[in-house]
């Protein structure tokens, strides 16, 4: 998968970045332990563990962020989404493209979840 790593310097220093170019709210990058390893789209029914986060997003109507807290939790693990906000970032330093093989989240984690 074809993703942006941006580096911003902010006022607590430089932070990187990996995004999903054009990127839907319907799509996540799932870090484990801050390494990039997951990919969730709860649109893309044809995955059945994007299935099983649509029902829990979507129907449940909780956040990503509720879920992921629930699944670590859970299945011992420490997932979690990128997130930046716009708020003290100084200035982009530099985006490259990279290319990632993300899976989609395992069905076992998500079976039973809530």
């Amino acid at each position: 998968m074809e993703l942006i790593k941006t580096t911003y310097l902010t006022f607590s220093g430089k932070k990187e970045v990996i995004e999903i170019p054009s990127r839907k709210s319907s799509q996540w990058i799932i870090f484990e332990n801050d390494i990039p390893k997951y990919y969730v789209d709860i649109y893309d029914l044809s995955i059945e563990s994007n299935s099983m986060m649509n029902s829990l997003v979507l129907c449940g109507k909780r956040s990503i962020h509720v879920v992921l807290a629930h699944l670590n939790k859970k299945n011992n693990t420490n997932l979690s989404v990128s997130s930046i906000s716009k708020i003290g970032i100084y200035k982009k330093l530099t985006e490259e493209k990279i290319e990632i093989e993300l899976k989609p989240l395992p069905e076992k984690w998500l079976d039973y979840s809530m």
